[in-house]
């Protein structure tokens, strides 16, 4: 480095590294980060120089801290080894660092201003720091891996009209070893994570994230290691989470998704331990969540809007507890029409808590749904079997009917005794046994075979035998199905 060619902004910052001083513009030339007095400024190259070069002093640990200084010139350090930490906070950087490829112990450009940060394949040996950064171009952090955690709370993403750049955030494939610290954060562009691997929490909370027309967080096979929080998570394009695995929470309470005539959510073949939407605004859009499996589900049914897949969706356990007419709401949204398997998995969760009558509910729905693909006569002995005995699950139904038909036979021929075949060795006639004689047909109680009724009466009769044979068939087929479940 010619010694001879630096600024005193840049002396000032050359002495202080070798020391590990701190070097503070942010009282000095007008107090703004990006005011022009020389005073402030730092040529790019030159914080190269020392980063690359590495001067110390005898018994000092070098480290590279200014704040608010205003950076001239691309910082670059692709493909560099930085031995010492960074930290240029507050600072205003006229142009885009890049750092593709660089090896860097710690680095943080917390409440900076940059055009934009090209720093794929970054390895960072701590923690990387963009906490309340204002960025107005692209930030490419691709392939990117972070031993400690990586923090983007506060900051704010606006790339410009001209989005062939690529998303606002890109931390496709990176590996971060603690945790993804991003509350707080505002983009205007999309915000990627596919193949992403946290191993600690990925934090959203509060964050707002826009991409009209288009997806907002995209997120496939992103892996964290305990929780996803994006409380109060605002988003107005999709939020894609085809494939992630989170063990513990996907916490999207309080949030509001929307996607406007597209899908606002996709989660199919998502895996969480907990997917809570707990007073979440209505979701403006589709949801996919195709073959996710979840253990707990806590959401409402006003959550869901009306274009929702749940096909091959498993879950252990849904929260609030509610009645089954509420969760079937959701099962009568899907696109794909009937689905056998989402109500036998709705029946599964009920009877997990015990609650048997919610179970019988659900499945008499799925009958109900399924009456409608079938064919006409089907539909026809369908409804018969549905006002008889609920296809089984409403057994009581059938001792109804035959109550009821027994009192107008007993009450009918009790007025108008039919009259006996043979005289003098027909048994007395009994109207409630003469009944029971017509509607059971297994029983035989010797009053049918020994009197006739005439005329309209006899046509009872005959309803009576009918209605009884009705009543025995899908009686036997209600409790058929009733064995096979159990």
């Amino acid at each position: 480095m010619d010694e001879m060619r630096l600024n005193q902004a840049e002396w000032r910052v050359r002495h202080a590294f070798r020391r590990g001083d701190v070097v503070d513009f942010r009282t000095e030339g007008g107090g703004e980060s990006g005011n022009e007095s020389e005073e402030r400024t730092v040529r790019a190259k030159v914080l190269r120089a020392l980063l690359i070069d590495r001067p110390t002093e005898e018994g000092e640990i070098a480290r590279m801290r200014v704040l608010g200084a205003r950076i001239t010139g691309t910082l670059d350090l692709q493909y560099g080894t930085v031995e010492h930490p960074v930290t240029l906070s507050g600072c205003h950087f006229e142009e885009t660092p890049l750092l593709y490829g660089a090896q860097v112990r710690q680095f943080s450009l917390s409440e900076s201003r940059l055009p934009g940060l090209m720093a794929d394949g970054l390895r960072v040996d701590g923690v990387l720091r963009l906490t309340g950064c204002r960025v107005t171009g692209p930030v490419a952090l691709g392939a990117a891996r972070v031993s400690g955690a990586c923090f983007l709370d506060d900051a704010r993403l606006t790339p410009g009209p001209d989005r062939d750049e690529g998303p606002a955030l890109a931390l496709g494939h990176a590996v971060v070893e603690g945790d993804l610290w991003a509350a707080g954060l505002t983009s205007y562009g999309q915000v990627l994570l596919d193949g992403a691997q946290v191993s600690g929490v990925v934090n959203l909370n509060d964050a707002r994230l826009e991409e009209p027309g288009g997806t907002a967080l995209q997120a496939e096979t992103l892996t964290v290691g305990s929780d996803l929080h994006a409380m109060r998570l605002r988003t107005l394009g999709r939020v894609n989470l085809r494939g992630a695995a989170v063990p513990g929470q996907l916490n999207l309470a309080h949030a509001r998704l929307r996607n406007p005539g597209g899908a606002a959510l996709r989660a199919s073949g998502c895996r969480a331990g907990e997917f809570w939407l707990r007073e979440a605004a209505p979701i403006e859009g589709g949801v996919n969540l195709r073959r996710a499996h979840f253990d707990l589900i806590f959401a409402t049914p006003e959550v869901w809007p009306d274009e929702v897949r749940v096909d091959e969706l498993s879950y252990t356990k849904l929260n609030p507890p509610l009645p089954a007419e509420r969760r079937l709401e959701l099962l009568e949204r899907d696109v794909e029409g009937y689905i056998p398997a989402a109500y036998e998995q709705l029946t599964a969760s009920y009877r997990r808590i015990g609650d048997d009558a919610a179970a019988r509910t659900v499945q008499l729905a799925k009958q109900r749904r399924h009456r409608a693909t079938l064919p006409l006569y089907a539909r026809l002995w369908g409804h018969l079997q549905d006002a008889t005995v609920g296809y089984g699950f409403r057994p009581m139904r059938a001792a109804g009917w035959l109550a009821g038909l027994l009192l107008v036979g007993a009450v009918t021929y009790g007025l108008r005794p039919p009259r006996a075949l043979t005289s003098g060795e027909a048994p007395d006639f009994h109207a409630l046994a003469y009944t029971l004689d017509l509607l059971l047909p297994i029983i035989d109680l010797g009053q049918e075979k020994s009197y006739t009724p005439d005329g309209a009466y006899q046509w009872l009769s005959y309803g009576l035998v009918l209605a009884g044979w009705v009543l025995a068939t899908t009686f036997a087929a209600g409790v058929t199905r009733v064995l096979s479940r159990q």
